[in-house]
C-alpha cells in the first residue's frame, strides 16, 4: 500500500522540484558550459528495478576524457578529471539534481538504494541477498545517511536491505532530512582512495 502512495509522492514532489529549481538548473548549465567543452548532462547505465537497466542523469562534473564506467573513488587520481565547478557540484550533491527527471518518469524514487553501476557485480550480488534490487533505486537512501561513499559493500547492501524491510513514510522523511544534514556536513564523500569506512557508529536501525 505504501509503495503506491510513495510513487504518487515522487511524481508530485519531482514536478514541483523541476519548476522551483529551474533557475538553479539554468545557472549550473551556464557554469558548466563556460568552464569546459562537452555536454551539460552525463548519462550512465545503472541498475534499476529488478535489475533492469536505465540511464541515470547527472550534471557533468568531469572532463570528457575521463575513463568510462569507473566509480570516481577507483580512479588513480580523480582530481585530474574533476572540473572546478564539478568539485562544487559534487560537494553539495547538486550534480544529482537531473535525477529529478528519472524520478518523475518512474525510473527512480526520491528515497531508495542508490542505483549501482551496471558493472558493480559485487554490490548487485550483495543486494540480491537483501532484496534491495527489487524496489526502485533512489536519489538518496538509508545507506547514504549512514556513510555514503565510504561504506564497505557488505554494509551498504545490509543497510539497503534494512530500508526494503522497514520502508515507511517516517523512514523516508528521516532519510530525506538526514541527507540534507549529511550534504551540509559533507559526510562520507570519498573522491579517491579505497572508500574505507570512517564513520564509527553505522546503524541498521532507524532510531
Amino acid at each position: 500500500m505504501y509503495l503506491k502512495l510513495k510513487r504518487l509522492i515522487d511524481i508530485i514532489l519531482s514536478l514541483i522540484a523541476m519548476i522551483v529549481l529551474s533557475p538553479i538548473f539554468l545557472i549550473i548549465i551556464i557554469a558548466i558550459k563556460i568552464e569546459s567543452k562537452g555536454p551539460v548532462l552525463f548519462k550512465q547505465k545503472r541498475i534499476g528495478l529488478r535489475k533492469t537497466y536505465f540511464n541515470i542523469l547527472k550534471f557533468r562534473t568531469m572532463k570528457i576524457d575521463t575513463p568510462k564506467d569507473t566509480p570516481t573513488h577507483l580512479l588513480e587520481d580523480p582530481d585530474q578529471y574533476i572540473t572546478k565547478i564539478g568539485k562544487f557540484l559534487r560537494k553539495t550533491s547538486l550534480d544529482e539534481l537531473p535525477q529529478i527527471w528519472n524520478i518523475f518518469v518512474g525510473e527512480m524514487s526520491i528515497i531508495g538504494p542508490r542505483p549501482a553501476l551496471w558493472n558493480q557485480y559485487d554490490l548487485i550480488a550483495e543486494r540480491d541477498k537483501h532484496g534491495a534490487n527489487d524496489i526502485l533505486p533512489g536519489l538518496t537512501g538509508w545507506a547514504q545517511i549512514n556513510g555514503r561513499d565510504e561504506l564497505p559493500i557488505e554494509v551498504k547492501a545490509k543497510l539497503d536491505g534494512y530500508y526494503v524491510e522497514k520502508a515507511s513514510l517516517w523512514l523516508d522523511i528521516k532519510c530525506f532530512f538526514g541527507t540534507i544534514l549529511s550534504v551540509l556536513k559533507s559526510d562520507g564523500v570519498v573522491e579517491g582512495g579505497t572508500g574505507k569506512l570512517i564513520k564509527k557508529n553505522v546503524s541498521t536501525k532507524d532510531d
